[in-house]
């Protein structure tokens, strides 16, 4: 699966540039992976982000930067800065609009769209950076709040990634 990075600009609450963009990026980080979380109050979202804290130097091994995105304002998502310490990107998306661009899961409906705590569902984008322009490698988009893949699972698809031909399709 390949297609078009949907650019965005967010408010980071924790290490890396704020606002945060991917094209701020260093050119040395050839991969983006960007967890979007459930919501503020979501009990598999905050051990993620931990997980993905626990293994950060796994990532930046392979040239990736690890991106999480919480669909709730900045206080909320500071609070999880405050209390978890994350060493990564911590973005606030209170619209959700970064969500919806790169089709975070809804479920339930009518209902799913008006509530966050109903509907938004867990996903994981890979950006791939090498190519020009960026595109998205891999994709993940969970139908539960436990349905997410694990830190291993993506540093193994990030070492296919980085195994596999770059192909410019400018």
């Amino acid at each position: 699966m390949s297609t078009r990075l949907t650019d965005f600009s967010l408010p980071n609450v924790s290490a890396g540039p704020d606002p945060f963009s991917v094209a701020t990026l260093s050119e040395e980080i050839e991969f983006v992976v960007l967890f979007f979380q459930r919501d503020h109050y979501c009990t598999n979202c905050r051990k993620q982000v931990q997980a993905i804290a626990e293994q950060i130097d796994a990532f930046h091994e392979h040239n990736a930067e690890a991106v999480s995105i919480v669909p709730e304002p900045v206080e909320r998502v500071a609070e999880w800065q405050s209390k978890y310490d994350l060493p990564y990107p911590l973005l606030a998306d209170p619209a959700a609009e970064t969500g919806e661009a790169y089709d975070q899961p809804v479920r339930f409906g009518i209902l799913g769209r008006f509530s966050d705590f109903f509907g938004r569902m867990p996903a994981v984008v890979i950006l791939d950076r090498r190519l020009s322009p960026t595109e998205i490698a891999y994709t993940y988009k969970g139908s539960s709040t436990f349905d997410r893949p694990d830190i291993e699972t993506l540093l193994t698809e990030l070492e296919s990634l980085q195994a596999a031909p770059e192909v410019d399709v400018s």
